[in-house]
């Protein structure tokens, strides 16, 4: 995830640096500014899905009697 943020803010940067040198109202501005905001859409979804299961944790949701599944009580 934060791979996700850090590209974001490098695209942050970048619409900024655009609006700054073609104009608030320039179509280039706009773009930029739509990247970010694509961006920040991809990070809000990813944070919803919630973590993966690792592949242990598949297989022990399949068979939930295999013994490397075995849960003990301390």
């Amino acid at each position: 995830m934060s791979n996700i943020q850090e590209k974001i803010d490098q695209e942050r940067q970048q619409a900024r640096t655009v609006c700054d040198l073609q104009g608030a109202n320039s179509s280039e501005c706009a773009a930029a500014w739509d990247v970010v905001e694509e961006l920040q859409a991809e990070a809000a979804h990813q944070k919803q899905k919630g973590p993966t299961k690792n592949s242990l944790e598949k297989y022990c949701e399949a068979n939930p009697d295999a013994d490397e599944c075995r849960l003990y009580d301390d």
